[in-house]
């Protein structure tokens, strides 16, 4: 089923889709990349260990895509991305114990069945219905941009409260009152994870737009027909790359922390800035991408990943190059956030058909989202077994590697259904 112009859900609908969106995701991943450091000493793990314990949540996840993603093409979205919420926001709870490491396993993979098996492709398709026949760029620019806006407030929410319970010094903090504020911000957070949870089930109303693209059935038939198209299987590398970079990000306000020694307070603005990135440049794009091609737009934010990544991982950033550390910052911020904008916005110029997006997306991410599983490990594993700045350059390398490899894939997407007309 195709698009019809002029029947796109109003504002309001977009605006509770952006809020859910990284609402949902605050708890497991939001709060562990802004105040990483933090998140280390409260739960008293390494990298390593902590990141097996997340990685939990991929497995459980690539479950969910392949499961979920079909859901979506059955049920409108709004009564599942609610229960979404409700859920996640329960587990927080458990999360502000600060559980041992096996029952952090067995959170994270239910963290990964909530956020993704009823929340991920019900987002994706809502989002490409609101965008219409002529603003998919618009759609997962506003998208992408408004969950990072989202998610840099809860970043700030954050920072208020730790700025408020310790000192700027906060390395002569106890552990105790390191818990107790980090507890206060996990609390704070499933109180607004609920309200959203609220505001999606009673305002998020799907109307006829959303109601024209369900399917009474999805069935194999449907899922071969999805497979025997090239753009799916150019878009599970695609994603796969541009996710490896976006997990990555993780670690910069510990490389804040590590390597231009700054304290906890001040590498978690770092990590907030960073994430006020994401809402620039989505929204940037979502202006700008619809009149340009899309598809380039993409291949540019590999390359300013791919060169951001070289940056860091040279050596040449270090506490005496303040300035250079922020502009780096930058490139890879606006380089990784551009394909996270941007890879969903291709699916039409693809030719996967709307009323298949749900399964199109549980396919795609069953692979695209595989750094879920092994990103954090993997990088987990290469900051212990080097400390300091080497470990770092190594984790970069990595960075720069998956966006090397994405930026073929998507000029050859590029190639294939660039000139295709919107």
């Amino acid at each position: 089923m195709g698009f019809k112009k002029n029947t796109r859900a109003p504002w309001y609908y977009l605006i509770l889709l952006i809020l859910a969106g990284e609402a949902v995701f605050v708890l497991p991943f939001v709060v562990p990349r802004i105040f990483r450091p933090t998140v280390l000493d409260v739960f008293e793990m390494s990298n390593l260990d902590y990141n097996l314990g997340v990685s939990v949540y991929g497995f459980i996840a690539m479950v969910s895509y392949l499961f979920g993603g079909p859901l979506a093409d059955k049920y409108p979205p709004r009564k599942l991305i609610a229960v979404a919420l409700w859920m996640t926001a329960a587990g927080g709870i458990l999360y502000a114990q600060y559980p041992a490491f096996e029952t952090l396993q067995l959170l994270y993979g239910y963290w990964g069945f909530t956020t993704i098996f009823l929340f991920w492709a019900p987002m994706i398709k809502a989002t490409r219905v609101w965008g219409g026949a002529d603003a998919q760029g618009k759609a997962f620019g506003f998208l992408d941009g408004g969950r990072g806006l989202t998610g840099a407030l809860f970043g700030v929410l954050g920072v208020f409260i730790f700025s408020t319970f310790m000192a700027e010094e906060a390395q002569t903090i106890s552990l105790e009152i390191k818990k107790q504020t980090f507890a206060y911000l996990i609390y704070a957070s499933c109180a607004i994870i609920t309200f959203i949870g609220i505001l999606v089930w009673f305002f998020m109303k799907s109307g006829r737009d959303t109601d024209n693209v369900q399917l009474e059935r999805v069935s194999w038939i449907e899922m071969k027909q999805v497979l025997r198209l090239p753009s799916v299987w150019l878009l599970m590398i695609i994603i796969l790359c541009a996710y490896v970079g976006y997990k990555i990000t993780d670690v910069v306000s510990q490389y804040a922390e590590e390597v231009m020694l700054y304290n906890q307070v001040t590498s978690a603005k770092v990590g907030t800035l960073l994430q006020f990135l994401r809402p620039t440049t989505g929204i940037v794009l979502g202006l700008i991408a619809d009149r340009l091609r899309i598809t380039l737009l993409l291949l540019f934010g590999f390359f300013l990943t791919f060169i951001g990544g070289l940056l860091f991982a040279s050596g040449i950033i270090a506490p005496s190059t303040g300035l250079l550390f922020f502009m780096s910052v930058i490139v890879i911020g606006v380089g990784v956030y551009s394909c996270r904008a941007l890879y969903f916005g291709v699916m039409r110029l693809g030719k996967i058909p709307l009323a298949l997006t749900g399964t199109a997306v549980g396919l795609i991410s069953l692979i695209g989202y595989t750094p879920d599983i092994f990103a954090g490990p993997a990088y987990g594993y290469l900051l212990d077994q080097n400390p300091g700045e080497l470990g770092h350059q190594h984790v970069f390398l990595m960075l720069s590697s998956f966006a090397f490899i994405g930026g073929i894939t998507a000029w050859i997407y590029l190639r294939l259904y660039g000139k295709s007309s919107l």
